[in-house]
C-alpha cells in the first residue's frame, strides 16, 4: 500500500473569510480530532489529500499527518466537502487513529465479468449497494471486494454474505442478506391491439355538458313566461 505523508499548519482564524482566503493559497481549511487529543484547526495541502482521495484505497488511506510542534498522527479522511459546481475540494475532517484499536470503516464493492442472465437471458444487471461496512484493525482494511457476478441469473442476486471476507480479522457490520447486486427481466411496455386503438381513435367525442344547454333552456323558459305576461296585460 501506498505510504502518504501531509504537513499541516495550524489555523489561527476561523470563519468563511478566512477559508476562501486559505484556499486561495493553496490550501484547504481541515479540522482534526479523535483519540486522546482534542479538535485542532489546521490547514492542509489541497493536492495533497485529493492525492490520497484518489488513491487505489481511497477515503480508507491510514497517512502520517505531521502538525508542527506536535507528534506525528496516524490519521484518515473521515468527511470531506466538495464545491457542487467546480468540484474543488472545501473541507476535510481527519480522525486520529490506533493502530491496535478496531474501528468501522465502509470499502467498495467492484463488480467484473457478464452475468450470464444478461448474455444468455437478455436481463438488465443492476448494481444496488456500493459498499458495505465492516470493523477491523486499521492494517487489516481491504482497500475493496472485488467479486464475479458471471454466475448471476436473472432473478438471482449478490449479497453482503457473499462477499470472501477472513472472518478472522474483519468482522462484516452490514446486514448479511442486503442485496448488493442483481440481474432482472427487462420491463416490456405492454402495447394495445391495433383494433383498441383503431377503436379509440373512431370513438367521437363526449358532448360537453349540459350546463350549457341548461342554461340555454332556462333562459329560453324566461323568455317564453315574459311573452305570456305581456299577452295577459293586452
Amino acid at each position: 500500500m501506498q505510504q502518504f505523508t501531509v504537513e499541516a499548519n495550524l489555523r489561527q482564524d476561523r470563519g468563511k473569510n478566512a477559508a476562501r482566503r486559505i484556499r486561495r493559497t493553496g490550501l484547504i481549511p481541515a479540522t482534526l480530532y479523535g483519540g486522546t487529543g482534542g479538535a485542532v484547526a489546521v490547514s492542509l495541502n489541497a493536492k495533497q489529500v485529493v492525492s490520497i482521495l484518489k488513491s487505489e484505497s481511497g477515503h480508507n488511506t491510514i497517512f502520517t499527518l505531521k502538525l508542527a510542534g506536535n507528534d506525528d498522527d496516524k490519521v484518515i479522511v473521515k468527511d470531506w466537502q466538495v464545491d457542487p459546481v467546480r468540484g474543488d475540494l472545501l473541507h476535510v475532517d481527519l480522525l486520529r487513529i490506533a493502530m491496535d484499536v478496531r474501528m468501522r470503516v465502509k470499502v467498495p464493492v467492484h463488480t467484473f465479468g457478464e452475468p450470464q442472465g444478461v448474455k444468455l437471458q437478455g436481463g438488465i444487471f443492476e448494481m444496488v449497494t456500493r459498499e458495505v461496512e465492516v470493523e477491523c484493525l486499521p492494517t487489516d482494511i481491504p482497500e475493496e471486494f472485488r467479486v464475479d457476478i458471471t454466475p448471476l441469473m436473472i432473478g438471482k442476486q449478490l449479497r453482503a454474505e457473499d462477499l470472501s471476507l477472513d472472518l478472522a480479522k474483519i468482522k462484516l457490520l452490514t446486514d448479511p442478506r442486503r442485496v448488493l447486486a442483481h440481474v432482472v427481466a427487462l420491463r416490456i411496455e405492454e402495447e394495445k391491439p391495433v383494433e383498441v386503438v383503431a377503436t379509440e381513435a373512431a370513438a367521437p367525442a363526449e358532448p360537453e355538458v349540459i350546463k350549457k344547454g341548461k342554461k340555454e333552456v332556462e333562459e329560453g323558459e324566461e323568455g317564453q313566461a315574459e311573452s305570456e305576461k305581456s299577452e295577459k296585460k293586452k
